[in-house]
């Protein structure tokens, strides 16, 4: 299988969609932005089980939807679960009954907007050898993205030995219960105003009696710097917060996970909890919050003027692929069309490669590590593999979307430069491509190549305005040295591949080239969702401020429909129905945009 990560500011201005099957048109995930993220609600046993030998037993999770994205268990863009640590491996537990050997289940709602909880059942078959095992999974929308947040961890122990279980009923003898908190996510948590947090605590029972049960809740709000209310979340159950039931000795640990959400104001706040063993309240759990920015300060109306005079095409850096497990940790690059060059990111000439030749290359312990038939040699630097002919295919040989992500194609070339890079503020690394945001504009898998050819064009005009404001950022401030990466929570690109398949998509780029949405002739920023309810949305209906050329227009081609996504700017279905009656692309986008200009840039 993943979060406009950044715009203006660094704020997500666009809004959920789901994928549209419309007269046999497909839509891969329109939104420009949109965010596929979570927040794990529930887990069988709080994430801590205990199975006999090769006993099968079914697992029930929940996820509460905090993305702008409406969830799908069918179409493009599906949920579902993956074996996750590492990704796509396959897993002791797997009882036969999954959809694949790595793809575990879907969601069991047809539909589950932003806000809503969805839900999963699947079975664990207990390998018939004891001991102590973890299985990690983490939620996926289809050949889009990863579920930011959706990783959830089970501790199975498998042992022919029953746990002797007492009474679930609360004890009104509350001498012999006490606890100590011994582990916590982290001594204090830094979030947005309004931002889900997931917390786990683990509490030593240092009593005297065994605990049947335990759950956190509200706390006495007199204790807390805020009122609990400020710190609410869907997923609590009145007062309760989280439940497990299972068997806690003295000396032993009770892990429990849970969700609030930070307060909408700033500054400095203490989330006070109480865990409770068997209905006895044993200890308080208080947590230091401290509340930046708030989730809904989007760009101001103060943004940089831009100069929009005729230039060069601008150059964009695409994050394609971490670097990881799924590869091995390593990449394996060639080019059948071009001889190519290894240089740092300095600009040193590190090997010379003929067509066809292959070099693979990694990061470790502060160093990069390349092979090209030589020898391991290394560098302190950044590794670029440049082809001597520009915007020539490059090939990732170990990388293959239908091997690891069940895809219909491989998606591992890619034109002009590639670049292996690590970095410390996320701790990963990630292969990035360089190249001018036209032929990036090519791969796009935004639409299909059948949708109409007006559509099209006002699609990319769309993208490609969403692409030059961010290809504007010195990526050296941006954390990992990308303007954008290749998945939902940006726009999906899947490169030549892409490219190849999609000549319809292609000329649209070619006929729309270097075209961007203005307004008084600066930047306009170009929200689009999936389908309206017969109007859209004006900026300041959903966000802050207000943008003047965004303002709520109606749709009668989408009259009595469904609201998909924030509502803001193009509406995907309505401006395919407008192509549909004949409008052009300019029109398309000067109706779902007031007052704008389209000025040729590059």
């Amino acid at each position: 299988m993943k979060s406009m990560r950044y715009f203006m500011n660094h704020y997500k201005i666009v809004g959920a969609c789901a994928a549209l099957v419309i007269s046999g048109l497909f839509f891969s995930n329109p939104v420009s932005a949109a965010t596929y993220s979570t927040t794990p609600v529930s887990i069988s046993g709080s994430g801590t089980l205990t199975m006999e030998p090769d006993e099968v037993r079914e697992v029930t999770a929940t996820f509460l939807n905090t993305g702008d994205v409406t969830w799908h268990n069918d179409g493009a863009g599906y949920i579902s679960l993956y074996t996750y640590e590492p990704k796509y491996r396959k897993s002791s537990f797997d009882p036969g009954t999954w959809l694949g050997p790595t793809q575990v289940k879907r969601i069991i709602e047809a539909s589950v907007a932003p806000g809503e909880i969805a839900s999963m059942k699947f079975q664990l078959h207990a390998p018939s050898t004891e001991g102590s095992y973890t299985e990690t999974f983490k939620l996926a929308s289809e050949e889009r993205a990863w579920v930011n947040g959706g990783e959830i961890t089970l501790n199975i122990k498998v042992s022919s030995e029953q746990l002797a279980v007492g009474s679930s009923e609360t004890n009104d003898d509350n001498s012999g219960y006490d606890g100590e908190v011994t582990v916590t996510t982290a001594n204090s948590v830094k979030a947005k105003a309004g931002a889900a947090i997931l917390f786990t605590v683990g509490v030593k029972n240092t009593g005297t009696k065994t605990w049947t049960n335990y759950s956190v809740n509200e706390a006495d709000v007199a204790i807390a710097s805020t009122s609990i209310d400020s710190f609410l979340h869907p997923s609590w159950v009145g007062s309760q917060l989280a439940y497990a039931s299972d068997s806690v000795s003295p000396g032993a640990v009770a892990y429990i996970t849970f969700a609030f959400s930070a307060p909408k104001t700033n500054g400095n706040h203490i989330a006070s909890f109480s865990f409770a063993a068997d209905g006895v309240d044993v200890i308080d759990v208080e947590i230091p919050v401290e509340v930046t920015g708030g989730a809904a300060a989007l760009v101001s109306n103060d943004e940089e003027q831009i100069d929009l005079k005729l230039g060069e095409e601008p150059i964009i850096r695409v994050g394609i692929l971490t670097v990881d497990e799924e590869t091995d940790n390593e990449v394996v690059i060639t080019s059948d069309e071009s001889d190519f060059e290894l240089q740092d990111t300095e600009g040193n000439l590190l090997a010379e490669l003929s067509v066809g030749e292959s070099i693979t290359a990694y990061y470790s312990a502060g160093y990069y590590y390349f092979d090209r038939g030589q020898g391991l040699e290394k560098s302190s630097y950044g590794l670029r593999f440049i082809p001597l002919e520009e915007n020539a295919v490059m090939e990732i040989s170990n990388f293959d979307y239908r091997k690891t992500r069940n895809a219909a194609d491989a998606n591992n070339t890619y034109r002009n430069i590639l670049e292996l890079r690590y970095n410390s503020y996320k701790d990963r690394v990630w292969l990035i491509n360089e190249l001018p945001i036209e032929q990036y504009l090519y791969g796009l898998a935004e639409t299909s190549n059948i949708s109409p050819g007006e559509y099209q064009k006002a699609l990319v005009t769309a993208a490609r305005t969403y692409a030059y404001a961010n290809s504007r950022y010195d990526v050296s401030g941006r954390g990992e040295w990308m303007h954008v990466n290749a998945y939902a929570d940006d726009q999906v690109y899947r490169g030549y591949e892409h490219e190849k398949n999609s000549p319809t998509i292609v000329q649209a780029v070619i006929d729309t080239k270097g075209v961007i949405v203005t307004y008084e002739g600066e930047l306009a920023i170009t929200p689009y969702f999936s389908r309206s309810d017969g109007r859209t949305r004006a900026w300041s209906e959903v966000w802050n401020g207000d943008k003047p050329w965004c303002k709520s227009v109606p749709v009668p081609w989408e009259e009595g429909g469904v609201l998909w996504g924030h509502g803001i700017g193009m509406s995907a279905l309505g401006a395919l129905k407008m192509a549909n009656d004949g409008y052009q692309w300019e029109e398309i986008l000067k109706y779902f945009y007031t007052g704008i200009d389209l000025t040729k840039t590059w």
